[in-house]
Order: C-alpha cells, then sequence, then structure tokens
C-alpha cells in the first residue's frame, strides 16, 4: 500500500467520520511524530545578536548626535538627543499640554492596544481554525476579511465613529479590526499546514474530532498562529495614533498628536520613541513564549 502523501492538505477532508480509515487500512510512517524533540533544533546566538544590536543602536544614536551637534538639520526638523530628553522629562512631570504626566499617557494606550488585541486574539484564532477545518466556514469569512484587511484604519474610521460615538468603544474597535485580520489569516494559514501523516496517525487511533483539532491541528498550527500574534500587535501599535484622533485626551497617541500640532518636534520623536521602546518589548516577550510553546520549531 503506498503510504500518505507528507504534503500539507486540508485538515477539513478528514473531518468526516465515515470517511475516517480504519486502522488496519493506514500505514503510519515509523518516523512520524506530533511533538519532535526541542533539542534536535539550534538555538539561536543570542549573545550574538544582542552584540550586534547594541552596535547598531550605538552608530544610529552617534549619528543622530552627530548631525544635531553640528547643526545640519535645523532643530524644528530634527531636535537633539538632549531635546528629546528633556522633553521626556517634562512630560513625565506632565508639564506639557493637557497637564497629564506621561505614565497616565501609557497607560490609557497600553489598555486600548492590549485590551483590543486580547479580543482579536481570543475570537480570530478559533475564527480561523474554523476557516482551516470548514469549508463552508471558509467561504463566509474568506471574502469579508480579504476584502477590509487591505484597508487602512484611517478609511473606515469615520464609520466607525458615526455607528459607535467618539467614546473609547470606538477607539478599541479600530485598534480591534487593525488586529483581527493578521491573527485569523496566520490562523487559517498554519491549519492548512497541517501534514497529512499527522492526521493519517491520529485518524487511525481512533481520534475524535475534538481530539484531532486539540491534539494534532492546534499545536501543528501554533508556530503560526504566534507570528500573526507578533504582527497583529505591530498594527495595534501603528493604529493607536489614528485611535487617538477619536476625541481622545490622554494616551500617546494623542500626546504625538497634539504636539504635532504645536510643532514640538522634540515630543513627537519622544513620543515615537516610547511606541517603539514598547512595541519591541512585547515583541520580546512574544519571542520568548514561542521559545517555550513551539521548541521544535527552528527559530531565526
Amino acid at each position: 500500500m503506498t503510504p500518505p502523501s507528507s504534503s500539507p492538505v486540508a485538515p477539513d477532508t478528514f473531518w468526516s467520520d465515515a470517511a475516517a480509515p480504519s486502522p488496519a487500512s493506514v500505514q503510519i510512517p515509523v518516523a512520524t511524530t506530533l511533538l519532535p524533540a526541542a533539542k534536535v533544533y539550534p538555538r539561536p546566538g543570542s549573545g550574538k545578536t544582542l552584540g550586534v544590536t547594541i552596535v547598531t543602536i550605538a552608530i544610529l544614536f552617534l549619528a543622530w548626535w552627530g548631525i544635531t551637534a553640528q547643526a545640519w538639520i535645523p532643530p524644528l526638523f530634527l531636535p537633539s538627543p538632549s531635546a528629546v530628553w528633556n522633553a521626556a522629562v517634562q512630560a513625565w512631570n506632565g508639564n506639557v499640554q493637557g497637564g497629564l504626566p506621561l505614565w497616565q499617557h501609557l497607560a490609557w494606550s497600553l489598555l486600548r492596544v492590549f485590551g483590543a488585541f486580547v479580543l482579536a486574539a481570543v475570537t480570530a484564532v478559533p475564527l480561523g481554525l474554523l476557516m482551516g477545518t470548514s469549508s463552508i466556514v471558509r467561504g463566509v469569512f474568506d471574502p469579508l476579511l480579504e476584502f477590509y484587511r487591505p484597508l487602512p484604519p484611517l478609511a473606515y474610521l469615520p464609520l466607525i465613529v458615526i455607528w459607535f460615538g467618539i467614546d473609547e468603544t470606538a477607539k478599541i474597535l479600530l485598534i480591534f479590526l487593525a488586529c483581527f485580520a493578521p491573527i485569523a489569516v496566520a490562523t487559517r494559514a498554519g491549519v492548512a499546514g497541517v501534514l497529512s501523516e499527522q492526521l493519517h496517525a491520529a485518524l487511525s487511533m481512533g481520534a475524535s474530532r475534538r481530539q484531532l483539532l486539540r491534539h494534532v491541528i492546534l499545536p501543528a498550527a501554533l508556530p503560526d498562529i504566534l507570528t500573526g500574534l507578533r504582527i497583529a500587535i505591530g498594527f495595534g501599535w501603528t493604529t493607536l495614533v489614528a485611535a487617538e484622533m477619536v476625541a481622545a485626551t490622554a494616551g500617546v497617541g494623542q500626546l504625538v498628536l497634539n504636539a504635532s500640532n504645536f510643532l514640538r518636534t522634540d515630543i513627537v520623536i519622544m513620543g515615537i520613541v516610547l511606541i517603539g521602546i514598547v512595541a519591541y518589548l512585547f515583541d520580546l516577550v512574544m519571542r520568548r513564549l514561542e521559545h517555550k510553546l513551539v521548541p521544535w520549531k527552528a527559530h531565526r
């Protein structure tokens, strides 16, 4: 008998109990394993990567300091590092527009971004799993996702304001929509990449539909799901400024937006750096989580 193909197959072709092969009719490859050992794959050289990162940041900082020290670019367009630091101190003490300290602006932004991100994760992952395992669900939701996914958030921001008003619901919904599509698409792609040997092996041992989803499809799709989460949180921070345009009185995005209206480039750069640092720290956390949850994946 010819062994099952090793190419990825659509899991919904295996979800019919009547079509499930009997244990005697399926030849299970000897080398098939659902969770390969983590020790097989090499770990990234974190020390070397960290050194290169530090050197790169140092070079960029020195270039920034040198350009501003020589006054090659007017401070209105590129303020010096010391000016940005002074703006951060002023913002932390609440001595900028609005009078709120910087930590309160940051707290509001974190609440909006991560609140919308969690809502997107708990809804988009199940939908992606259903889209990958059911052709009917995929046929219903795939056109909707692919229609709105390329749209910039500013395109549908006026509709969200008209439908939901100018309170926190509109802000969180805008960030939610930005995070939802990448997670759902990544989850669907992860399900589509499940190997046929894994499905045949589980079915031959009498796995039910729920067991097939929990013990085979979900672990195999987990690397793609985590990648989708990392991409989604980036979109969430990207959409933050647009979300806080809607009658916000607090938030890093709102602080940057107001500063730009008053030509406070130092505060604008300070806010951009702060958003970048927070997003990068979250990405590092997601990488650590990826190492823990999917140790069999070859990390780059």
